[in-house]
């Protein structure tokens, strides 16, 4: 852990981290490990009230070369008081990313904790809010798309300003008088098979938090995607026609 950032006790009795933005520091905590193929579960209470500027992220990153880095993506930005956050998603695979997905809550983030889901196994990546399926990102690299596959990551979350473009756009401001911005995690758990390990933590039981190795889309999550997608989803850069107006990127279209 670096920056402002403390370990507190919540209302409930449970440990957490509190992680703290002010106009001179940020935090942020990252994981011990690295995990190659993993599930991991993250409860989150974004930063209350005028959170405009502020980016609370939750995200695994490689270390090796930038160039070649991959990376999963949840970014929290922050809005003006009484306006909903966006929940801003991407992946980088082999240094390439562009692949931006944003998303409205059906809650309020900032009133009490909810658990923020990564699967990564050979086939999917799948970001769950909730144990709600909210993305899915199919592995396409016999169709030359790149996917992480190769490089372990290690599990990172932050707290910081970005108030150039995380609020519609930049055009508002982080209002520093409102400082500090609190963030608060908890109940970080990762599941990672590696040799030697059970079964039963290699994924191939039946439970909801197990099953991760082997995970796909079942008619229920599914149906949990259609729904987010229809409701809740705000961007999708596999429909921004001003974007690619000479077609779509292969993993938008590929079977």
């Amino acid at each position: 852990m670096w920056g402002n950032k403390k370990v507190v006790t919540d209302s409930t009795g449970q440990q957490a981290i509190a992680m703290t933005l002010d106009r001179y520091t940020t935090s942020a905590f990252r994981s011990k490990s690295t995990y190659r193929f993993c599930r991991i579960d993250m409860e989150i209470k974004l930063v209350p009230g005028n959170s405009a500027g502020t980016v609370t992220t939750f995200y695994m990153i490689t270390e090796g070369p930038w160039q070649n880095h991959d990376e999963i993506d949840l970014e929290f930005l922050g809005n003006s008081t009484g306006q909903p956050y966006t929940l801003h998603t991407n992946m980088y695979a082999r240094g390439k990313g562009g692949r931006e997905k944003q998303y409205r809550l059906w809650f309020d983030p900032t009133q009490d904790y909810h658990t923020y889901t990564i699967i990564w196994n050979r086939d999917w990546t799948l970001i769950l809010v909730d144990n709600k399926m909210l993305r899915q990102t199919k592995n396409k690299l016999m169709y030359g798309v790149p996917y992480p596959f190769y490089q372990p990551m290690r599990v990172y979350a932050s707290l910081w300003n970005a108030d150039d473009w995380a609020t519609q756009g930049g055009r508002v401001k982080t209002d520093w008088s409102q400082a500090p911005f609190t963030a608060y995690f908890r109940n970080y758990r990762a599941i990672s098979c590696t040799s030697g390990q059970s079964s039963s933590l290699c994924g191939e039981g039946s439970t909801s938090a197990s099953g991760w190795l082997n995970q796909e889309l079942d008619e229920k999550r599914k149906q949990q995607l259609k729904e987010v997608n229809s409701k809740y989803k705000i961007y999708d850069y596999c429909t921004d026609t001003k974007r690619f107006k000479n077609g779509f990127p292969t993993e938008c279209v590929a079977e």
